[in-house]
């Protein structure tokens, strides 16, 4: 069902659209936590061990326990407006892309629309293209999550006032180059893998117990998720320490803040001040994250656009007329 399948082609470009919107609403709400667990551990930049007494997050538990205490159970949804918008505006982006360019590969060129390889190349142009669409969100979800207490942006517009008078227009496009080189594997990896995965999930599995194919698809999405989060994931702390510059003064209680002056200057900072540990801290939420929502995220998509095909299908349209 994910990209185009000229065998069974009943799902449109905007109904794809629509149901990578809804599939990116549904996995936001539930992975929200770890969102937010994974941005506090990417930007600390004390090392993340109980041995540091200047670290202010030690591991996963530590963490859950510190945020709660000091900033209530609302804290783990921080900034969920606009990470909302972000994945609305990024599934339905995404997925119409995908759609859109397997289709275009499959009907101009040799190649079949279910190729590994397709799959990869589409699947990280069409991440490019939903990423460049909303970067803006992406830069705002980071800051709320990133902010502690007292806020610094008590709510979404004040937010987007205050960092386009202080910091000009470009300040929303921050850590975009490292974003583009990161999601292009990174997605990419994520189509690619999943295809794999079906494939040999059908040669394992026979015929006749293919019944559980909800529980494949997230099995699936699951797995390629945490093989293309491990391979791409350097690329990720780097976007969101860029991310957060000019916003130091709000990271003051969160312990050291550092100035970077680009991709380079942040790796290299990055590999003398923390070594190349630095560049994997928050791999462990940021794995169950990646675990979690790539799995929900192909497991709602192609449930939806299950439920799209057999609302038309000829069996559901005689049911509407009688």
């Amino acid at each position: 069902m994910v990209g185009y399948d000229p065998d069974a082609k009943c799902v449109s470009t905007a109904e794809a659209a629509a149901a990578g919107s809804a599939s990116g609403l549904v996995t936001r709400v539930l992975v929200s936590p770890l969102d937010v667990l994974k941005i506090r551990f990417q930007l600390q930049i004390e090392q993340l061990s109980s041995r540091n007494p200047a670290a202010k997050y030690h591991g996963i538990l530590q963490a859950v326990q510190r945020i709660f205490r000091e900033e209530g159970l609302t804290a783990f949804w921080k900034g969920h407006v606009p990470a909302q918008f972000l994945s609305i505006g990024f599934g339905a982006v995404q997925f119409m892309a995908f759609e859109s360019l397997t289709e275009l590969v499959h009907n101009v060129t040799s190649f079949h629309a279910r190729d590994s390889f397709v799959h990869l190349v589409c699947g990280g142009l069409a991440a490019c293209t939903a990423t460049v669409a909303v970067q803006p969100v992406d830069t705002l979800r980071t800051r709320f999550a990133a902010q502690g207490e007292p806020k610094i942006y008590p709510n979404l517009r004040h937010a987007v006032v205050t960092m386009y008078q202080t910091e000009g227009p470009r300040t929303f496009y921050r850590g975009l180059t490292p974003t583009l080189v990161a999601i292009f594997p990174y997605a990419g990896l994520q189509f690619f893998f999943y295809n794999i995965l079906q494939q040999f999930s059908k040669w394992v599995i026979p015929a006749e117990g293919k019944n559980g194919g909800n529980v494949k698809n997230l099995v699936c999405g699951s797995c390629a998720g945490v093989i293309s989060k491990t391979l791409t994931y350097p690329l990720d702390v780097v976007k969101k320490r860029l991310q957060v510059g000019g916003f130091e003064h709000a990271r003051a209680a969160f312990g050291q803040v550092r100035t970077y002056g680009g991709l380079l200057d942040c790796m290299r900072q990055i590999m003398r001040e923390e070594g190349p540990g630095g560049f994997f801290k928050g791999l462990s939420p940021s794995l169950l994250k990646a675990a979690f929502s790539t799995g929900l995220i192909f497991f709602w998509y192609e449930l939806f656009c299950g439920l799209l095909c057999a609302l038309k299908s000829p069996e559901s349209t005689r049911r509407k007329e009688g």
